[in-house]
């Protein structure tokens, strides 16, 4: 759980929000132990059969390894601040316009912190940067 966060005993609507939380960042944490364990194991890309050098495989498994890393870790980051704002009272809310974002959105990704119009409008800019 997030540092700041108070123990809180979630109720209704905040322990489904909550559970769904709990349940990606776990998910995410079980993708990181497996992909440590994986870049700890030396021996990986003979049990594999790699036919390439090895060194340009180590290399590129471990650079996707670091990638994905990263974006758990960014992503298990989101969620403690989700959890937080859970507790106190401020989840789902938009964080551009401060706007309700609907139930849908936040059971397919219980961190987000966009509504759907706004995660649109950012992705818009992004692509015309």
């Amino acid at each position: 759980m997030a540092k700041n966060a108070k123990k809180v005993e979630f109720t209704g609507q905040d322990l489904v929000y909550y559970n769904a939380l709990m349940k990606v960042r776990n998910e995410l944490s079980e993708q990181i132990r497996v992909c440590t364990d994986e870049s700890l194991d030396c021996t990986n890309s003979e049990k594999r059969g790699v036919t390439t050098h090895m060194a340009d495989s180590n290399s590129a498994r471990n650079e996707m390894g670091l990638q994905m890393l990263t974006e758990n870790g960014n992503t298990i980051a989101l969620i403690d601040d989700a959890i937080e704002r859970l507790a106190n009272g401020e989840y789902g809310i938009c964080m551009d316009c401060g706007g309700k974002i609907s139930e849908a959105r936040l059971m397919a990704r219980p961190y987000a912190i966009f509504c759907i119009d706004c995660k649109s409008r950012h992705e818009e800019m992004m692509k015309n940067r």
